[in-house]
């Protein structure tokens, strides 16, 4: 029986070379906003010889998120993986000059919509399955609130499902990849020198290797 794997966050950066590098093994679940790249990257799995499944959806949206869980019990029954790298990069701010419609939008997506995930995407993994988020340590960093404190609130939740489900399962990860020259990254140092900065494909492999 093939194995599936959800990737939330499919289009660019780790999350569409996590795709690539495990559409090998896994039937892909991509989810993402943009359609256009979710459509390039099947092309690539495609390419591999893998197989996807493409989700053009805002992981916000918590009845589109139940509408997909529901789809993948229906037609798979289960999950064996799942990672999560749907993040919101608001703009480098002063904490007194953070725009609230930022914060909103850090919060809806880096805080509630992961424990909005994490709610319907657990009984898919079961005892057996796998869990994977992605730390980027930014809380405290100076012009990083938005960014820093949703991405800490989202990891702090990682590892408290971690905690929980250490005996009993499904398996969560909290990893920290090194440096790449992602979109997001791009918005917060812009006028980087990217070329000394990790390949994603590079990292995935590496993700995988832990898993």
């Amino acid at each position: 029986m093939t194995k599936t794997a959800l990737i939330t966050g499919a289009s660019r950066g780790l999350g569409a070379a996590l795709a690539e590098a495990l559409c090998a093994s896994h039937h892909i679940i991509a989810v993402a906003r943009t359609t256009g790249a979710l459509e390039e990257l099947d092309d690539r799995i495609q390419a591999r010889g893998g197989s996807a499944t493409l989700a053009p959806m805002d992981v916000t949206t918590a009845d589109a998120m139940a509408v997909l869980c529901r789809g993948i019990h229906d037609r798979w029954g289960s999950l064996d993986l799942w990672c999560h790298t749907a993040v919101h990069a608001a703009p480098l701010a002063p904490a007194d000059h953070v725009d609230p419609k930022d914060m909103a939008k850090s919060v809806s997506c880096n805080v509630t919509a992961t424990a909005t995930l994490i709610a319907y995407v657990s009984p898919l993994l079961g005892p057996s399955g796998q869990a994977v988020f992605f730390d980027d340590p930014r809380a405290g960093a100076k012009f990083f609130g938005a960014y820093g404190a949703t991405k800490a609130a989202q990891i702090a939740m990682a590892r408290s499902w971690a905690a929980e489900t250490a005996k009993i399962g499904p398996k969560v990860h909290v990893l920290t990849p090194e440096p790449m020259p992602t979109a997001t990254r791009a918005r917060f140092f812009p006028g980087e020198d990217r070329t000394v900065l990790a390949d994603p494909h590079a990292q995935a492999a590496a993700v995988i290797a832990q898993l």
